[in-house]
């Protein structure tokens, strides 16, 4: 089963964002999480990369176990890994990207628990 993973302070600014986004060949688009509470945990159909930008919170993996992140941080999220953002107290900001050029909530639809993951 894929998980998530996080890279803690792997850029220190948003030139450094970019040029990483160019290696990995990833579509990218600017996401903006309000104060709200921690989401249920799910998966998603696509590869995601994930920059945080500014702001806090953590992650929960399928397990439980949080993970803080900050700005600075980059997320993996292979497809099927389970995961869910933490409660945000205030904003924070993320540049997502994704393996393919789709639209935005297609791509970031969260999936929910229905057993196990079936095979990729």
């Amino acid at each position: 089963m894929p998980t998530m993973t996080v890279d803690h302070d792997y850029f220190t600014n948003h030139a450094e964002v970019m040029a990483d986004i160019a290696r990995t060949g990833y579509w990218p688009t600017t996401f903006i999480s309000d104060a709200s509470p921690e989401l249920p945990v799910h998966y998603h159909d696509q590869d995601i990369i994930g920059y945080v930008m500014s702001g806090s919170t953590y992650l929960l993996t399928e397990d439980g176990e949080r993970i803080e992140i900050k700005a600075g941080d980059r997320l993996n999220i292979p497809r099927g890994a389970w995961h869910a953002e933490g409660q945000v107290t205030d904003q924070v900001s993320y540049i997502v990207t994704t393996g393919q050029c789709m639209p935005f909530l297609e791509a970031l639809m969260p999936r929910e628990p229905k057993g196990p993951w079936p095979d990729l």
